[in-house]
């Protein structure tokens, strides 16, 4: 009994190290009692959600309910979507079940990440989290999702075999052409400096959070960086290279511009994936784009560097509280200053007095909800944190020039 069992978890093992390793999806393998016995996982749930091994229950309920060779395609209450089959051994026996994901079908925008706050009642100041956790799983196809569940039941079904490596014989390369390769450095040698100077002016505009001067730079970028293919054969190959580089580049610069770890994270991983599925190199320009633009908008907007240590900590904390009664005594004593230097130095750093930074930041959150036009305006009011909404009203108007109707109005005319 104790060798079946050992020799099923090296089975389970193999399956989930196959599978992650192919779709650099999460892997869990769970036992009957719903535990956690093995996992290959990259994504790590916002504190704010509920941890995914009290939904166990529900899609082993689902498999066991069901007949071997089943797959469950399992999306939970936050939009989270998840493929599972069971291990089986000799008899049908469900020993074991594999959990593949999360992962996404539709693209996380805007509205679906207030849809998610709205519907689970999760803190709005958890919205900055939430995107860039939902912005690092990987989108899936529904034709994709039917071959992973087929490939999920396949392997899990079949006994695993020890796979033999064949290869051709190793070619030699044909020896080189040194004066080639000088008149080659000659030509390209004017170029490869400007190519140089111009990164570095890139990385210093970057790390300014400088988006005007990233977007000029970004049209002065065609054909400094058509140097000879390493790969001649595969173009494309040779692009992707060099949008890696470049991806490494901006990341660097973001991260001098005071961005924090783990939005450098999110944003240099979501681009390394973009960068490997471009299928043309007309998409790859594109990307190439979007990543320098991108990074400069993400120090612009999230850096906190200019700030002195208790000023970032003020400027966190409100961000992540919007929802809740916020006041300049209190927040001194959460962050353990006096009211009245938090005021002065809060003045200083912002430009905005404490009341005024708070509404504005109210007043640009709600902006996202009333975007989605899916909730009532009386509830967005609650959500940003007024409890009046004629307040909510008068302040939007104050930030905006209208109403929220008339703002509203506006987007959908």
């Amino acid at each position: 009994m104790l060798e079946m069992e050992r020799h099923h978890w090296i089975k389970v093992n193999k399956i989930a190290t196959i599978v992650h390793q192919v779709t650099k999806l999460d892997v869990r393998v769970i036992d009957r009692n719903g535990h956690n016995r093995l996992e290959w996982v990259s994504h790590q749930l916002p504190a704010c959600m509920t941890d995914l091994s009290a939904q166990y229950e529900t899609i082993l309920a689902y498999l066991d309910n069901n007949p071997p060779g089943s797959y469950f395609y399992y999306v939970n209450t936050c939009g989270l979507e998840f493929i599972a089959a069971a291990a089986t051994e000799s008899g049908d026996l469900k020993t074991s079940y594999v959990l593949l994901g999360p992962f996404l079908s539709s693209n996380p925008d805007s509205d679906f990440i207030s849809g998610i706050i709205y519907l689970n009642r999760l803190p709005i100041g958890e919205r900055k989290v939430l995107q860039e956790f939902y912005r690092s799983l990987r989108m899936i196809s529904s034709n994709e999702g039917t071959s992973l569940g087929d490939l999920l039941v396949q392997l899990c079904a079949h006994e695993p075999v020890d796979a033999r490596l064949i290869t051709t014989d190793i070619q030699t390369l044909p020896p080189v052409d040194k004066e080639r390769q000088r008149s080659d450095i000659a030509d390209n040698y004017n170029i490869i400096d400007i190519r140089y100077r111009y990164e570095k002016t890139v990385m210093n505009a970057i790390t300014k959070g400088d988006t005007s001067a990233v977007q000029k730079l970004v049209k002065e970028a065609a054909g400094l960086f058509e140097l000879p293919d390493r790969f001649p054969e595969s173009p494309i190959r040779s692009a992707k290279n060099l949008l890696i580089v470049s991806n490494t580049i901006c990341r660097i610069a973001a991260e001098r511009g005071g961005m924090k770890p783990m939005q450098l994270h999110t944003l240099s991983e979501r681009f390394a994936i973009m960068i490997e599925r471009a299928s043309n190199l007309p998409h790859i320009k594109k990307i190439g784009e979007r990543i320098m633009i991108e990074y400069c908008e993400a120090v612009k907007e999230d850096s906190t560097k200019q700030y002195s240590i208790s000023i970032k900590k003020a400027v966190d904390y409100i961000s992540l509280h919007l929802d809740q009664p916020l006041t300049l005594s209190g927040l001194a004593k959460t962050i353990e200053v006096s009211a009245s230097h938090l005021s002065r130095q809060f003045k200083l750093e912002t430009g905005m007095g404490f009341t005024d930074y708070v509404n504005w930041k109210r007043i640009e959150e709600s902006k996202l909800y009333l975007q989605s036009g899916t909730l009532p305006i009386t509830d967005i009011a609650l959500l940003v944190g007024f409890n009046d909404l004629n307040y909510f009203g008068r302040v939007f108007k104050k930030y905006t020039d209208r109403t929220p109707s008339q703002y509203v109005h506006s987007l959908f005319k």
